[in-house]
């Protein structure tokens, strides 16, 4: 992980942060999506920002001590992205956070040269191709649990704690 001064409110400032909203849909949000299922929520990334999402997002919120209002705007998207441990979602092109940083320090420790941005831009995806094909991975450029552990050189990172209590189904009754 980054322990760099002042890294995380450069990444605060570089990454896109587009303004989401319940019933929003498209890649934002299974972005959004994947970085709730890193931090331990049990959401599918559907893709649709439904009322599964918007309990997840609320919980999320009130954890980090922002305003449970369902709105991704840039808060919550830099404390999305900049507590994210690295190893727990699938990485692929157009997406951010110090785990992608973390991502091209280890292709840069594994001889690729690549921007250290945070941003997982086309320098990322060909570094990842050429690591994929080195080490005969299934090459497509997505930095999944197979890449990170070889990327890693050791066991797989665990899994993210569960979330509990954040979710109650309002159609069930008993």
């Amino acid at each position: 992980m980054n322990t760099e001064p002042g890294a995380n409110s450069r990444i605060d400032r570089i990454l896109p942060t587009p303004e989401l909203h319940p019933w929003a849909s498209g890649p934002a949000v299974i972005e959004l999506q994947e970085l709730l299922r890193a931090h331990g929520f049990g959401i599918k990334a559907d893709g649709d920002f439904g009322g599964i999402t918007e309990a997840a997002v609320k919980a999320y919120q009130r954890q980090q001590g922002l305003r449970p209002d369902a709105v991704i705007g840039p808060k919550t998207w830099a404390a999305l992205r900049t507590t994210v441990q690295p190893g727990t979602r699938v990485l692929r092109e157009g997406y951010s956070g110090v785990d992608v940083r973390e991502l091209q320090g280890l292709l840069q420790i594994c001889g690729h040269p690549v921007s250290r941005n945070s941003l997982f831009d086309s320098e990322t995806k060909q570094a990842v191709l050429a690591f994929q094909r080195r080490h005969q991975l299934k090459d497509d450029a997505v930095v999944g649990p197979i890449t990170w552990t070889v990327l890693r050189g050791g066991p797989p990172l665990p899994q993210p704690p569960k979330q509990t209590g954040w979710y109650v189904n309002p159609r069930k009754w008993w």
